[in-house]
Order: structure tokens, then sequence, then C-alpha cells
């Protein structure tokens, strides 16, 4: 009898055993429940200074920065209606009181329309007031039936330093308002641009720079701005530690003309010049310089005495002036002339050094005003004369 009642014992001991490992998660959820209560919040304390100097500029900033969104006209080969649709999204920055908005020119070319969006969730129709292409930029204006958003305070890229924290705003991916942080990786970064042009003087930062971020502002770490976010360099299309900017000193001298006058004007000495043959010419005689094959009349050169190249019967070149420097840079081809030039504007004058015979001289030259583009005062390849 004493052993049967053991194993009677033994069963329903293993039977409540194994009940209660059954049931055992739900009991524990049940005891946890009952005294399950909110975590006490540990205080943290003062945030360091550089996380309050970053949101600082963050927030002082954000109210400048817009988004803007563009659209293109297509035909619909069904119904032959023309349709309205989204080409792309980009960033830009308010630019003064009167709704002027800077932007990259990549973001507006070939679009038919183009909005901006402010920080309070306002959109409004934008009006191309002028590109400039050779310097990635272009400027939209708004108009707003209230007091817009204040203009970012300037800076200046002249006096950057590599090492310098950098701060970028934009929308990239769409995702809006976006800050990201770096420092100035190099300076002085030339790239080709989407139509074949180069864009010099460009800012290096290793601040996240993605699609979307185009025209957006570079931040300086006294919330000044500094340069525009224009592309990034990656084999993927997205973020890989390299991006430019462009610097603040261009935007500042190519602005005010594309809103007084539509279109930039770059300063022009005068002259026709080719630029295979000064590369040639720069190897006869060992010195690289741009040649002078034309001088128009009544122009700035022609006026500092700069002289027509001469052509034998035979068709070769006897005679030209080579210009080896202007403003005091040396000048080895055409691209390098241009880019001093681009640093004045048309009645600055500068000092051109020029070989003409061997002998090397110097000419001062009041710069006079080109066209845009076609027009640049120093044409890229047009054939001699």
């Amino acid at each position: 009898m004493h052993a049967f009642a053991l194993s009677r014992f033994l069963f329903w001991f293993v039977v409540f055993f194994l009940v209660a490992l059954f049931l055992r998660p739900w009991v524990e959820d049940l005891i946890f429940a009952h005294y399950a209560e909110p975590r006490e919040i540990e205080a943290r304390g003062e945030l360091a200074a550089d996380e309050r100097t970053t949101i600082a500029i963050f927030e002082r900033a954000n109210p400048s920065v817009v988004y803007i969104t563009t659209s293109a006209r297509v035909l619909d080969l069904l119904t032959r209606n023309v349709l309205e649709v989204p080409r792309g999204t980009g960033s830009g920055f308010v630019w003064d009181r009167a709704g002027h908005v800077v932007t990259n020119y990549h973001v507006v070319a070939d679009i038919e329309a183009a909005y901006v969006r402010l920080s309070n969730q306002r959109t409004y129709a934008a009006r191309l007031v002028g590109v400039s292409p050779e310097h990635d930029i272009a400027v939209l204006r708004i108009a707003t039936s209230i007091a817009g958003p204040p203009p970012l305070s300037l800076g200046s890229s002249h006096d950057l330093r590599v090492g310098q924290k950098v701060f970028a705003i934009g929308n990239p991916f769409g995702l809006d308002y976006t800050l990201t942080a770096g420092v100035i990786s190099a300076l002085d970064r030339s790239i080709p641009g989407d139509d074949g042009r180069t864009i010099d003087h460009l800012i290096q930062t290793d601040a996240a720079i993605n699609p979307g971020n185009s025209g957006g502002p570079l931040i300086d770490s006294a919330g000044r701005l500094i340069g525009m976010n224009t592309a990034i360099f990656s084999p993927s299309g997205s973020f890989a530690g390299i991006g430019f900017a462009v610097p603040v000193d261009t935007i500042n001298r190519v602005v005010p003309r594309l809103i007084a006058q539509g279109r930039y004007l770059r300063p022009t000495l005068g002259v026709v010049t080719n630029r295979a043959l000064s590369e040639r010419v720069g190897a006869l005689l060992g010195t690289a310089g741009v040649v002078v094959l034309k001088v128009d009349p009544g122009s700035p050169a022609a006026t500092a005495g700069l002289r027509s190249a001469l052509i034998s019967r035979e068709g070769e070149l006897v005679a030209a002036d080579l210009i080896v420097a202007a403003a005091g840079r040396r000048v080895r081809s055409l691209d390098d002339l241009l880019d001093v030039l681009d640093n004045y504007a048309p009645g600055n004058r500068i000092e051109l050094e020029v070989v003409r015979g061997g002998e090397r001289f110097s000419l001062s030259v009041t710069l006079g005003e080109g066209l845009p583009q076609t027009g640049v005062g120093l044409p890229r390849d047009l054939p001699h004369a």
C-alpha cells in the first residue's frame, strides 16, 4: 500500500511539473505585467558645446533653406494631350528678401516649371531669373504674399582652410531639411559639368551629399554661407565621402549679375584664339600660353596694344602675340585665361604678360563685357582668321 501511494504521488508530481513547465511563460507574463512600470529617467545634463553649436546653426539656417521640385511637359502618344510630369527635386536657399532663391543650374535645366516649398510648408511657383551654366548657378524668384524667410548670413571662401568643420542642409532623396556634418577636405577642385564645361574652384567636403542635396547651402561653424552643394563623386550615384560645393565668393559675384541682367556677362579681352593652335605654338616656342589670332577693332585688347597674328600666303603663322600670364597668374592654356578673367568684372584693369617676337613685356588692359556661353570673350575653338 505504501508503494502504491508513492507511485501515485510521483505520477501527480510529474503531471503538475509538466503543466507548470507548460504554463510558465504565461505565468511569468502575468507576474511581469503586474510589476511593469516605466523606468526612471536619468538626468542628461547639459549638451556638449559642439552639439549646442550644431543645433543653433541648423535652427538658424533651416528657415532659409528651400525644397525645389521641377516638372517637364510630355506628349501622351495615345491621347495626344500634353501632360506635366515630375522631373526631379533639389534644394536651394533664400538669397534676399525680394524672393530670390539660389540653386544649381542642373536642378532647373531643361524644365517647364519649378516650385519652391519653404520651411513653413507653403509652396510657390517660381520664375527663372537667370542662369550661369559655367558656374552651375541659377536664380529663381518667388512672389510671397507674406514676409519671406530671412537670407542666410554670408561668409567668404577665399580664406577657407582644409579641416574646417562644415554643415550641409538639403533634401536628399526627397527627405526634406536634412543636416549632415563634415570638414573641408580640399580646396580649388575642378570637375566636369553635365554639359562638358569644367567647373572650377570648388570646395571638396566629406559632409554627406546625395541626390536632392544639389543647390543646398554649405555652412561654416559660424553659421555663415560658404558654398552651395553641387555634386558628388561616386560610381554608385550615392554619397561616397567626396562632395563638391560652389564657393560663396563665386556665388556672390555671379548672382547679382544674374538678378540684374538675367545672364552672366564674363569680362572679355576682345581677341580670337584657338585652343589646338595655342598648344602647338607653345610647344614650338617652349613656352605655354594663349595665341592671339585676331584682335577685334576697338576692343580692350586693341586699346592695350595687342596685335593680330600674321598669316603668310602659304597659310603659315608668321608672328603672333602669346599671352603667358594674366593678373599675376601663369597662363598655360585658354582655360587658365578664362579662369583668371572670371575673377574680375567688366571695367576692372589687369596686367597681361605677352611674348612677341621672342621679347617678353607687360600690357595693362581694361576688361570689356562679353556675352555668356557662345560669346564669352575668348571663343574656345574658333578657326583662325
